[in-house]
């Protein structure tokens, strides 16, 4: 399916809009080409005065005729003027709407995608699909679309005046019209895969500038700004000489264009001025065809540009539906899961799950009942986080299975599993709102007295008061306001308010000073009761009170129990805590 029907497939419902935008680009077309029609008759008036061409429709008098030719000029001007307004704004609207629907579409599928995807896709490389090359089809839409039309209603009504007035001159005249046509975008189509690479070096420069701004702290704190500016040029240079590339091709076509232009205007300027010579055709006649043949054929030498642009928008409108034809491998479908349902009992049963070729989880089996707090503790890369993730579904296990209550969550709604699940990573994600907005963030409507109990309850209330705006200080972006602890106990305040029946904290404490620990330790020990919390932490005294400590070597569990039985049993648990403790083995 080419490019132009993939997307007229996707926008059905602006079909309408689309047909009536083309029709008045043809009608505006139709006015356009009058007035050249209107010189020629003019002319037979002046010429031929009683025997003019008006004459043999019954206005006789020479005057009357060039009073009815400039009535008819007022005419066919406003009409050509309305028509334009209706098919810019048709145009326009439809770009607008057709570009706001698939950045909202693109946008929405993305984020049902499983976390694989993102790890074989640059971030840099997404933002310039869902962003630039949803802008170059709009930039089509405003203009080239309208422009491609109008060549072709103009070949076609200067082509049936033509073959009325002088047939044997339009076979000559015209000849060069079709293969400019079609010689044009059979050209830009070749050059389909260096736009191809132009957008794909777009996305490199987008992800490069991302990723540096992102970590501009860091460039700064290692002196690397001449090193990440000569990344930015390699990129930046890549993107020049491909699309230069690009240009090459395309920017050829033009001279040839120019040739086959002139050759159709000098057949009719001095084979059409022969034939007038000769009385084979009229005066006016021959007015009307100069005039006409400009009209047509100068306008082709823009052409070229519109199949360039032509191209490059469905270079990217293939980036974007590709985008969007990408299965989403997890759905979002399945049985409801009413809040007031859930008790929050666990099990995991012989669980494996690997990265590509790597295998992080090996047949993990362990039951965590409701209400209970369960930590697991291990060496980076044990596969603690993992199992925490295909919980919340982020991945989708190959073996093995996980179960709510007893129901399989691969058989539950994802949207009511994930409702029941509060989340606090090591990496706490904020938006660049408010202190309110990023407690409530994804709740809705949330009273502000709610949103201060969930400060109060993680602690959080105290450093807040003392922010200029309090609740209503924004935290600019990634909450770069806020210190590492307080953007920490946010997000331990987000996930109180959400009132979860499943609480996970994800290394939610390896990052903060000790004061910070204490504090959201405090936390915890109050929001964990009578829910189900899994608590991940390499910090051994974040969870020394946990009803169940599982330590994790290699994708398994080697060691359960309490905090008590572990040090008892004098293994990898009792090694751990010396290490971190200082203790001495006696």
């Amino acid at each position: 399916m080419s490019s132009l029907s993939r997307l007229f497939h996707y926008a059905r419902q602006y079909r309408r809009d689309a047909y009536l935008a083309s029709a008045f680009s043809a009608i505006n077309k139709f006015f356009d080409i009058l007035p050249e029609v209107l010189i020629g008759v003019a002319v037979d008036v002046v010429v031929s005065k009683q025997d003019s061409f008006l004459a043999r429709l019954g206005i006789t008098d020479s005057f009357d005729q060039l009073l009815w030719l400039g009535g008819l000029t007022v005419l066919i001007w406003a009409g050509e003027s309305l028509f334009e307004y209706l098919y810019q704004l048709r145009w326009r609207n439809l770009a607008q709407n057709l570009q706001h629907a698939l950045r909202l579409d693109a946008y929405g599928h993305v984020q049902k995608l499983p976390l694989s995807y993102f790890e074989d896709k640059r971030t840099g490389s997404l933002m310039s699909i869902l962003n630039d090359d949803i802008n170059q089809m709009e930039r089509f839409l405003n203009g080239g679309a309208n422009s491609i039309i109008q060549v072709v209603c103009s070949s076609i009504m200067v082509g049936a005046v033509f073959f009325y007035l002088a047939p044997q001159l339009a076979m000559l005249a015209l000849f060069p019209v079709p293969l400019i046509l079609v010689g044009t975008f059979w050209f830009q189509k070749r050059i389909a895969p260096r736009y191809s690479a132009v957008r794909e070096a777009a996305g490199v420069i987008n992800g490069r500038l991302s990723n540096n701004l992102l970590g501009i702290a860091t460039i700064k704190a290692f002196t690397a700004e001449a090193f990440e500016a000569e990344h930015i040029r390699q990129a930046s240079e890549h993107y020049r000489q491909t699309n230069a590339a690009a240009i090459r091709l395309s920017s050829a076509i033009i001279p040839v264009i120019r040739m086959a232009i002139l050759a159709g205007f000098v057949v009719t300027l001095v084979y059409g001025g022969w034939l007038a010579l000769h009385g084979d055709i009229g005066v006016g006649s021959y007015s009307v065809l100069v005039y006409l043949t400009q009209r047509l054929l100068w306008p082709l030498v823009g052409l070229a540009d519109i199949a360039d642009l032509y191209q490059r928008s469905m270079t990217a409108i293939d980036r974007v539906l590709d985008v969007l034809s990408t299965p989403v491998s997890i759905p979002y479908d399945g049985k409801a899961l009413p809040s007031g349902t859930v008790s929050g009992s666990l099990a995991f049963e012989n669980l494996s799950f690997g990265y590509g070729d790597l295998t992080v989880l090996h047949n993990v089996s362990l039951t965590v009942p409701a209400g209970r707090t369960v930590a697991f503790v291990g060496a980076t890369g044990s596969g603690k986080s993992t199992l925490v993730k295909l919980l919340l579904r982020f991945y989708e296990a190959p073996a093995g299975a996980i179960r709510l209550d007893g129901h399989d969550i691969r058989e539950l709604s994802l949207t009511d599993l994930r409702r029941q699940i509060g989340y606090v990573s090591q990496d706490v994600f904020l938006t660049d709102g408010s202190v309110a907005d990023n407690i409530a963030y994804g709740m809705g409507e949330v009273g502000r007295s709610a949103i201060e109990a969930a400060a109060r309850a993680a602690e959080a209330h105290e450093f807040i008061a003392r922010l200029p705006q309090g609740y209503d200080t924004p935290v600019g972006e990634r909450g770069q306001k806020l210190s590492g602890g307080q953007r920490q106990r946010l997000a331990l305040a987000r996930a109180i308010l959400k009132d979860p029946r499943i609480l996970i904290l994800d290394e939610a404490t390896s990052a903060v000073d000790n004061e910070t620990e204490a504090a959201i330790q405090r936390s915890l020990d109050v929001v964990s009761r009578g829910r189900t919390t899994l608590v991940i932490a390499h910090r051994l005294s974040t969870v020394r009170h946990a009803d169940c400590i599982h330590v994790m070597e290699h994708g398994q569990i080697v060691e359960s129990g309490t905090h008590a039985l572990l040090l008892a049993q004098n293994g990898s648990y009792a090694a751990l805590w010396r290490l971190q403790t200082g203790e001495r083995q006696a």
